[in-house]
Parts: structure tokens; sequence; C-alpha cells
């Protein structure tokens, strides 16, 4: 029931924004409610979140050089990482920012996902030591390193093509390269 509380008013402001926006917020609260209806299964590590092979190869060696040699290469390998991280805080706003509806239906939509996904958490007993004996403690601890790396990686490879004179995106966005 609680859940039905909380998910009748995200998809009512999910419903208010015109246009296609309403029907991408649509599908993304459904793809959301699937993902937070199973979570047990990650609880018992019958489903793992998947961690990118350019955030491996980060955590593997995220100072590596190798075949980085222009500015070109670097943009190219902060694009992979941003990519798999979503965009750096050096970068500005999208052109298309979210109107205040769509933010708030956005935030509406999420707080009901967290419900539903703590709603189907709540019924196991002992949920930590499950989580630590199926191994999924492990394969979250797992994805949080490989994304602080991947972050470390990217922040050190916006230093070298600062070093280099780089122009954006092999170098923070605020940076201009000397002539």
């Amino acid at each position: 029931m609680r859940v039905l509380f909380l998910l009748l008013p995200a998809l009512a402001l999910s419903a208010c924004n015109a246009g296609n926006s309403a029907v991408e917020g649509a599908r993304s609260f459904g793809s959301g409610f699937g993902a937070a209806a199973t979570a047990p299964l990650e609880d018992f590590n019958l489903r793992r979140e998947y961690i990118p092979t350019v955030l491996l190869q980060a955590e593997a060696n995220p100072y590596d050089l190798r075949n980085l040699n222009h500015c070109t290469t670097i943009g190219a390998e902060i694009a992979r990482l941003n990519e798999a991280l979503g965009p750096d805080t050096d970068e500005p706003p999208s052109p298309d920012n979210p109107y205040l509806s769509e933010r708030a239906a956005d935030a509406a939509s999420k707080a009901a996902l967290d419900a539903i996904r703590d709603t189907t958490t709540d019924f196991i007993p002992g949920r930590s030591w499950i989580r630590r004996l199926s191994g999924a403690e492990r394969h979250r601890l797992q994805v949080q390193s490989a994304v602080q790396a991947g972050r470390m990686r990217r922040a050190f490879l916006k230093g070298v093509g600062m070093q280099r004179n780089c122009a954006p995106p092999a170098a923070p966005g605020w940076f201009r390269p000397r002539r």
C-alpha cells in the first residue's frame, strides 16, 4: 500500500510534462521499477552490476600513459571514462536543462523507486549477512573501487592534458591553452 501511495504521485508528475519528455519519464520509471522490484536478486548475488572495461583498466593502472602521446588520444580516453562515469564536475550543464517540473517528476520518481526497493528488500532477514555470504557486498565494493579509480584516472589525464597544453576535453573545461 505504501508503494502505491508513492507510485501514483510520481506517475502523475511525470505525466504533467508535455510531449516526449513525459513518455521518456514514464519509460525510465518503468525500467527503474523493474530494477527496484528485483533488488533482492542483488542481495543473493544472482544479479550483478556490470563494471565497464575502461574502469577495470583504470583500476589496474590509473597512471598508464601508453599510447597517449597526443591531445586527441587523451581526449578520446577521457571520453571513454565520461561514458562510463557520466560527466565530470568541471563540465558545463547540458543545453537541454530540464524544466523545474521535469526535475520534480524525476525526484518523485526516484523517491517512489527507493520506496519500492526498500519494500522488496525489507522482508529479507539478516540481509547484511546474506550480502556478505553471497559475495554481493564484495562485488559492491569492487564496483565502488572501479568507479573511484576511473574518477582518479580522468582527473590525472586532464592534468596531463593541461601540462601538454591541450584544449578540453583533454583538459578541464575551464582551461584555455596557451598559444
